[in-house]
């Protein structure tokens, strides 16, 4: 109920905040607006004022804004058809622009609150941990290997690693040089990178992390009570050992965990300088299939906040590396250098709603301007029914100086809801696909 909720306030409002953009934009051309709708299908709520009806309807994946004389041509100066193809550009681009500018925005106040962020993501990329079978474990990384380039890329921070990895996963580089410093040394190693698919970003290497409870979640969706808080395990305890076997990081209690199947584990704690042995029974993650006892391990954390001027300049940087990553994923989907299998749909935004909500209200502006930057990009593709289908007929009728003719119209429209009822479709097997774990 909780990731539902988080899900259609954030479309809902992104939906709402993109077609006022067309509404003021035709509003300024001096357009009527017939109808201001949040959602599809047969209205809910509705009200008119003025000339225009306002509703909210059944379906919330969506919305539109009906322009009078958009559909058939009318003699009349507040008719969309009679104005000319510039003024119908900048009101079919004001939907994307407008979220665009809400992605700026948010980000702004995200600056400006200040987010709370792992410590070691600003700190010097020594390695803590290297998975087994990972890119970084086959490259020869090593615990203690101070991580100093990635390809041409100097690396000051964890931060700056995630970032190298994933410019150098979208340029489809399938290796690259990785420069070290071990025990005074410096050491060249070549690494493959993950496919986009993986959504891995840190080549199996990571910080530090020490084996004491962070968290303890009470509940586990699909689960229930975890069976962490059933056995009262809380935040601050330091597990020595699981099943005998001392431990030295978190990773390695993980590991431990996931490895045993299901079955009982046996685990010796340090809490307030008492040993204390605790026997837990992990339960199976609905969506992965791996065994878990609902704990999260402690990371230091930092909270960075902005001047106003700051934010609004860190709030610009992050719009445009975001801009131009998407942009980088849909060349890859375009030329099949990436697996559709990676679109989401209206279960996964869902999904990450609801997460980003658990989080904390920083965290859930976020990912809202994280969906708007998407949602004003998408719109933007120049494909039929699209804010872009319709950006490049107007930029034909302005290069032809003259209408398009009606037929062609008509064909264009019905090609565009085929594609993206077909892409509808396509994304929402993806996620239930996705749901189920296959």
């Amino acid at each position: 109920m909780e990731t539902l909720l988080a899900f259609l306030v954030l479309v809902g409002f992104l939906i709402w905040f993109h077609e006022l953009g067309h509404f003021l934009a035709a509003k300024f051309f001096g357009v009527r607006v017939e109808i201001f709708s949040i959602g599809f299908g047969p209205p809910v709520i509705s009200k008119r004022v003025g000339d225009t009806v306002y509703q909210i309807a059944v379906i919330p994946l969506g919305g539109f804004v009906k322009l009078y004389g958009e559909e058939e041509k009318v003699n009349d100066p507040t008719a969309f058809s009679g104005k000319p193809p510039w003024q119908k550009i900048v009101i079919a681009l004001a939907g994307p622009f407008f979220n665009i500018m809400l992605t700026v925005l948010l980000f702004t106040v995200v600056f400006i609150i200040g987010m709370e962020i792992p410590k070691h993501m600003r700190e010097p990329a020594i390695v803590g941990y290297v998975e087994k079978d990972s890119w970084g474990y086959k490259a020869g990384v090593k615990k203690g290997d101070l991580i100093l380039k990635v390809g041409e890329v100097e690396i000051k921070s964890w931060e700056d690693l995630r970032k190298a990895v994933i410019e150098n996963t979208l340029q489809k580089k399938e290796k690259v040089i990785l420069v070290v410093k071990r025990e005074g040394k410096i050491i060249t190693l070549t690494v493959s990178l993950p496919t986009i698919e993986t959504g891995q970003e840190n080549l199996g290497i990571q910080p530090y992390l020490p084996p004491v409870i962070g968290k303890v979640f009470e509940k586990l969706k699909g689960i229930g009570i975890s069976p962490a808080y059933q056995i009262g395990l809380r935040e601050g305890d330091r597990i020595l050992k699981v099943n005998g076997k001392e431990v030295s990081n978190w990773y390695e209690v993980v590991k431990t965990i996931r490895s045993g199947g299901g079955r009982p584990v046996k685990l010796l704690i340090e809490r307030d300088g008492r040993l204390i042995e605790k026997v837990v029974i992990p339960a199976k993650d609905p969506s992965t299939g791996q065994a878990v006892i609902g704990i999260g391990p402690y990371m230091e954390v930092i909270k960075e906040s902005y001047s106003l001027p700051a934010a609004i300049s860190l709030a610009l940087q992050r719009t445009w590396e975001l801009f131009y990553m998407t942009f980088k994923v849909l060349w890859g989907l375009a030329t099949g250098a990436i697996s559709l299998k990676t679109l989401g749909g209206p279960i996964a935004i869902a999904k990450f709603a609801g997460q980003a909500a658990e989080s904390g209200f920083v965290p859930y502006l976020s990912s809202m301007a994280f969906i708007s930057l998407q949602l004003g990009i998408f719109n933007l593709l120049p494909l039929p029914v699209l804010d872009g289908g319709l950006i490049l007929l107007f930029l034909i009728e302005l290069i032809r100086r003259k209408p398009l003719p009606d037929k062609f119209k008509e064909y264009w429209q019905k090609i565009g809801f085929a594609l993206i009822i077909s892409l509808m479709i396509f994304v929402i097997v993806n996620d239930i696909l996705r749901l189920f774990g296959n």
